[in-house]
């Protein structure tokens, strides 16, 4: 039989109520009753610690902590820092007055001079040519001035970093001082500098302007500090182009302009507005060293460094290519005014005659219109030149000076020196000091013709000696050595003969010598002994020739003056008029002619042979002194006077030259110049009367009409019965 329960399984009661399923129970229970087992990994062996470990981690803790400290420290520090920079630039940026009031920053004014016709010849002082904006000069002005002053002018915030320290390590690698050289400074930062940082120019701090000036560009950190505060209240409260327009007019560009259109007018006679890009390009070549590269000093130092300008601005895109190398192969040049550079001596004697607080130290901006006769003032120039040139040892340290005037006393050149461009130097013409030698013989034979002398009257040459109280028995010998004998007074000057000057001289008295003088203008002091005659006084080539213009213009004294009229900038009335001209009659006017026909032969037969003008009627006198120290000459046709003296500065003698050798052809070599198409005027002189026979009807014998009068002249003279 077969069991049949046996698989069957056990009978049990359904549960009234369905509860969990005792799987789910059991996985229940025993999730409560036993944390959920993880698979434990093998235990590792711990390495033993090595002792230096702990060395380290004091170290790199340490080191860490200090980190920690400093950038602590540095953000505060920079807050702090960034807090001050901006109360200080706030500070400047309140203190900043309206762009236009920085516009024109100079201490000085300027002074313009303009010759007779009114064209200018001539700065000095401060030249401001009036303001000028970014946007008012020339697009290639504002452009050459960026890319070679400031590239990254209208990107950045007035200082840049980048700049700084490239120019450090220019700096650095050439040897000097991170701060000397290369600045590195923006165009703002330098429009800072050129302001002196807001501080204004106080005459009771600073002994003078180029005091004030220096310590306005002193470089030192705390300064260049300051700088970049000051750079950025500017860039702060302007705008860029307001930045760049204080630049512009407040640079300074050399020979004396400040701003762009100082410097435009004063090169090329045109306003800043119209300048080509060669021209912009050497203006902004001026501000790395504005004296040194000023085209009026090295006009081809100038034009190479606007060379490179022009290629800076290529390379930044101002320019193309087309335009660069025209620019750099037709290179800027000088105004006519600027190229002459005419009358550097004419325009310091003018400055010097002048009232101070007009021209020297004037605050204003004046203008002078003068006397001054450019085409005469060349010829001058040129026939120095010739002369040294062609007729002057090479090597010779010998100086001329040269003056031509008209007759009124209106100076129209001036040489003070054998160099021509040049101003602020010694004036031989006028400063010079130097006895006249025989040139001083007119005045002596003009104080005669004025009490009544003939040209024509009788002296003796012949050895002559006084005694002088004092000094001695004085023998003054002619500079032949040899004696002419009984001459008339016209061939006594003719001849120069020393002898004969002094018996006239001393016979009509030397104190009216010595007044007559003075009265035609010699104001240095005259000697008052018998040598006067021989011009043993000493004076200078503008008296001394300002003195024969007397004489030409029939015998009244004459003030050499160069002013014509003086007015402030932009006014039409004039402050002061001509300081000069004709004066008082000092002698006669028949006795002036006389004396001028005594000085014509004195060229035509005379010791002034070398001064003939072709077709032209000349009268002059010659002048050596003791040992050729000096030689004159100066003479007159019927339209100009002219005086021209040569020597050593150091009274060295003269070797193989009297007044009537080179000094003589450099007055014929000015004078054809003058005249060259002019019409020839006779000069205005008298011939005297011929002695002539007449009857004496008393008696019936015949004698020459003056014989009494020169007999007794001559026994006057000689001393005879």
């Amino acid at each position: 039989m077969t069991d049949s329960s046996r698989g069957r399984r056990r009978l049990v009661a359904d549960r009234r109520y369905p509860g969990p399923s005792k799987s789910a129970s059991a996985k229940s229970k025993a999730a409560k009753s036993k944390p959920a087992k993880t698979r434990r990994k093998p235990a590792q062996r711990r390495k033993p610690q090595r002792r230096g470990n702990l060395f380290v981690r004091l170290v790199t803790g340490l080191f860490g902590w200090i980190a920690r400290l400093i950038w602590r420290l540095t953000w505060r520090i920079s807050l702090v820092s960034v807090l001050l920079v901006g109360l200080a630039v706030g500070y400047v940026y309140a203190t900043l007055p309206p762009a236009q009031a920085l516009l024109d920053g100079r201490a000085r004014g300027s002074v313009t001079l303009m010759d007779r016709d009114g064209e200018v010849f001539a700065w000095r002082g401060d030249q401001f040519g009036g303001v000028v904006t970014a946007q008012t000069v020339s697009p290639h002005l504002r452009n050459a001035v960026v890319a070679t002053e400031d590239k990254r002018f209208y990107s950045h915030i007035g200082i840049s970093p980048r700049g700084i320290a490239s120019a450090v390590r220019i700096n650095l690698s050439e040897g000097r001082g991170p701060l000397s050289g290369h600045g590195g400074s923006t165009i703002t930062q330098q429009a800072a500098k050129l302001m002196c940082l807001g501080v204004e120019f106080d005459p009771a701090e600073w002994k003078n302007e180029a005091e004030y000036v220096a310590d306005c560009r002193r470089t030192t950190l705390w300064r260049k500090a300051k700088e970049a505060i000051y750079a950025l209240a500017l860039e702060a409260k302007y705008t860029k182009n307001e930045v760049l327009s204080i630049y512009l007019n407040r640079a300074y560009m050399g020979g004396g302009a400040y701003g762009a259109e100082a410097a435009s007018q004063r090169y090329f006679g045109k306003p800043a507005a119209a300048l080509t890009a060669p021209e912009a390009a050497m203006i902004a070549g001026l501000l790395t060293a504005p004296t040194r590269l000023a085209p009026t000093t090295n006009l081809q130092r100038s034009q190479d460094r606007a060379a490179t300008i022009l290629r800076l601005m290529n390379e930044q895109g101002y320019l193309s290519d087309a335009d660069t190398l025209a620019g750099q192969q037709n290179p800027a040049t000088l105004s006519k005014a600027a190229e002459a550079r005419a009358g550097g001596y004419f325009a310091d004697w003018v400055m010097d005659s002048g009232p101070e607080f007009f021209t020297r130290n004037t605050t204003e901006d004046v203008v002078i219109q003068t006397t001054l006769d450019q085409r005469i003032q060349k010829a001058a120039e040129d026939a120095m030149t010739e002369v040294f040139t062609n007729k002057v040892r090479e090597g010779s340290k010998a100086e001329a000076a040269i003056i031509v005037m008209s007759a009124d006393g209106a100076v129209r050149a001036m040489l003070g020196g054998r160099t021509i461009n040049v101003s602020g130097v010694f004036n031989r013409a006028t400063q010079a000091k130097r006895q006249t030698g025989s040139s001083f013989k007119p005045f002596v034979y003009a104080t005669a013709l004025e009490l009544g002398r003939s040209p024509l009257d009788i002296v003796v040459d012949e050895p002559f000696c006084m005694n002088i109280p004092g000094s001695g028995e004085w023998c003054p010998k002619n500079y032949s050595g040899e004696f002419e004998g009984p001459v008339t007074i016209t061939e006594a000057l003719m001849k120069s003969l020393n002898i004969p000057a002094v018996k006239i001289s001393e016979s009509v008295g030397r104190d009216l010598v010595h007044k007559v003088a003075g009265d035609f203008g010699i104001v240095s002091d005259l000697a008052d002994t018998p040598a006067l005659a021989l011009g043993a006084s000493e004076s200078s080539l503008l008296e001394m020739t300002g003195a024969y213009a007397g004489i030409l213009n029939g015998g009244s004294s004459v003030k050499p003056y160069g002013l014509i009229e003086l007015r402030l900038q932009g006014e039409d009335e004039p402050l002061m008029g001509t300081g000069g001209g004709i004066g008082e009659r000092v002698i006669r006017a028949d006795a002036a002619r006389q004396l001028v026909w005594m000085m014509e032969r004195v060229i035509s037969q005379g010791t002034g042979g070398r001064a003939q003008l072709p077709g032209r009627q000349v009268a002059g006198k010659t002048g050596t002194t003791q040992a050729a120290r000096d030689a004159w000459f100066i003479g007159f046709t019927a339209d100009y006077v002219a005086g021209v003296w040569m020597g050593y500065d150091d009274n060295t003698p003269l070797s193989g030259v009297t007044g009537g050798g080179l000094p003589a052809e450099i007055w014929r070599e000015t004078m054809v110049r003058v005249h060259e198409g002019l019409p020839a005027r006779p000069l205005p002189m008298q011939e005297p009367i011929q002695p002539q026979i007449i009857e004496d009807p008393t008696d019936g014998s015949g004698q020459r009409g003056n014989d009494g009068v020169l007999q007794q002249i001559i026994r006057d003279i000689l001393g005879a019965d």
